[in-house]
């Protein structure tokens, strides 16, 4: 098996890097740029707005044959991803990761950060996928909801399980077989994103918080409650606090956990529904607490010791962005030796060393804690099996049902 040798750096310039992320551009994780997603399409006017902001119905399975691959005569890849998502050196102008795999296999990655919203993004490539042409990327990474539309739509190519020897092997039981791709035909996950509570010491003055039904209804918590604008997480934690399962839910109970949230909102609780911008009011303490993701939290807790979470014995919200390769796609070979490489211990390692989200790669915590022994020791970062066995998932959604359970939850923020 080929060995992964990078052009490592030492912990004391690891360590450099991550805290100029912090204190810079990257303080404000890739998931404050996914708010519009699916909700602000959806919200303006229903399935009308799918149309008008890029979005096809689904059905419409044109461009649905895939590319001949030119892998062998065309050493090279195109790789879009979102901003702030991959490993710098200490310039903050090299990727070694990825440096390291050209050096071991030849093949010259063309790295783009040209994806800021789901929405957005599909917009731009989808007359290209409708009429069966090349992107010119062979490997896109998308949030679940939009990673499942893609699938029903035959725009994305399946992976040859045979150049993913190390994706199947070290793939996490938590993502391993979604509704929307079981058994991950058609993609593997890139990062996972964790939806959980987290708090500040100092602003909860002494109230315990166990629940998002402390957050909704504790009085000395009125006003100082935030909740996400990203519905699948909000409505998701809101459902498991119900003993109602995100996964299998039904529109009765949808509509009770809408119910649920209009109570609190219209008492007072809620100060408000924010995007990533939570951070700064939970580190002020504006927020007391408030429904966050996991990579903010990571960052957030090493430079503030009053902030900490809570994962509530309901559960917790994990979803993922993906790895996937369009149908046009000229090097699908050397993309999946690409999306096999980051299933390997040391280069996820490196990785999550410096983006802090929920690595879905098993067996990283002895190269993890090489490089960042408290990352390695992070459950936010790596979760153990008892918080995995935690995990939900919200359920696949019709496009019927988008549509109203999306408008639904942006009356309730007054989106």
């Amino acid at each position: 098996m080929e060995q992964y040798e990078p052009d490592r750096l030492s912990p004391a310039q690891v360590a450099a890097v991550r805290r100029s992320f912090r204190n810079g551009r990257a303080a404000l994780s890739r998931r404050s740029l996914l708010r519009a997603g699916a909700g602000a399409a959806l919200a303006a006017g229903g399935t009308g707005a799918l149309s008008a902001c890029g979005i096809p119905p689904a059905g419409n399975t044109r461009g649905g044959v895939p590319a001949e691959d030119h892998s062998k005569e065309e050493k090279r890849v195109a790789f879009s991803n979102w901003t702030e998502y991959m490993d710098v050196d200490d310039s903050g102008r090299r990727h070694p990761t990825l440096d390291a795999f050209t050096e071991r296999t030849g093949i010259e990655v063309t790295y783009t950060e040209d994806i800021n919203d789901n929405t957005e993004f599909f917009g731009k490539i989808k007359p290209q996928l409708a009429a069966g042409q090349d992107t010119g990327r062979d490997i896109i990474v998308l949030t679940d909801w939009l990673a499942a539309r893609l699938i029903r739509l035959g725009w994305v190519q399946k992976l040859d399980p045979s150049h993913l020897p190390h994706a199947y092997a070290n793939l996490s039981p938590q993502f391993r077989s979604p509704d929307w791709d079981p058994g991950r035909a058609y993609s593997y996950p890139w990062q996972g994103i964790a939806a959980v509570i987290a708090y500040n010491k100092k602003a909860l003055d002494g109230v315990e918080v166990k629940t998002l039904s402390d957050l909704l209804d504790h009085p000395k918590l009125k006003g100082r409650v935030g909740l996400l604008t990203e519905m699948r997480d909000t409505m998701g934690l809101t459902l498991l606090d119900m003993d109602k399962d995100p996964g299998k839910f039904t529109a009765d109970d949808y509509d009770a956990g809408i119910a649920r949230l209009r109570k609190a909102v219209d008492k007072g609780q809620v100060r408000r529904f924010t995007g990533n911008d939570y951070t700064s009011d939970l580190s002020k303490g504006d927020f007391a607490a408030c429904v966050a993701w996991a990579g903010d939290v990571v960052q957030l807790k090493a430079d503030n010791p009053d902030i900490d979470f809570l994962i509530p014995d309901s559960g917790y919200m994990t979803s993922s962005d993906n790895l996937m390769i369009p149908n046009r796609a000229r090097h699908k070979t050397n993309a999946e030796r690409l999306i096999d490489y980051y299933f390997e211990p040391r280069p996820a390692a490196e990785l999550a060393a410096y983006i802090n989200f929920v690595c879905p790669v098993e067996g990283v915590k002895d190269e993890l804690a090489k490089i960042d022994e408290d990352a390695a020791n992070n459950p936010l970062i790596l979760p153990d099996q008892a918080m995995q066995a935690k995990s939900r998932a919200f359920r696949s959604l019709s496009t019927e049902e988008e549509t109203a359970f999306e408008t639904k939850f942006a009356k309730l923020t007054g989106a």
